[in-house]
């Protein structure tokens, strides 16, 4: 089990917990059923670790997931893309995604509930 972060987006994370004044905060991935391919995918900061969560290590920022969402998560890239038209964001690479919504923020997978596709599937 492991989620990484590309080096843009670790930069990105590192200079967002140095902005808001929490170097050792955590980045925090999650899923949530909704979107419009069944689950959304949910990043935070945090400070709080829970006892049950999986944590790892990747360009020099700690990554938390809990256990119901890691085995949907298993394997992730987490990259940033700058995009001058929609602003950039962040982005997640899943391998165990079977089908993604065309802007990139909802997965289906095995097991999970299915969405209602709104702006095309891929």
């Amino acid at each position: 089990m492991a989620v990484v972060l590309t080096e843009k987006a670790g930069q990105v994370v590192r200079t967002i917990l140095e902005k808001k004044g929490k170097p050792n905060a955590a980045l925090r991935l999650f899923i949530v059923a909704g979107g419009c391919s069944g689950f959304q995918y949910g990043l935070g900061i945090t400070e709080k670790v829970n006892d049950d969560d999986l944590m790892f290590e990747s360009e020099g920022v700690r990554i938390l997931v809990d256990p119901i969402s890691a085995p949907f998560v298993d394997g992730s890239v987490i990259d940033y893309e700058d995009d001058d038209l929609i602003g950039g964001g962040f982005r997640v690479d899943n391998p165990n995604a079977i089908s993604t919504c065309e802007c990139g923020h909802s997965f289906r997978a095995p097991g999970g509930p299915e969405g209602t596709p709104c702006c095309g599937m891929k």
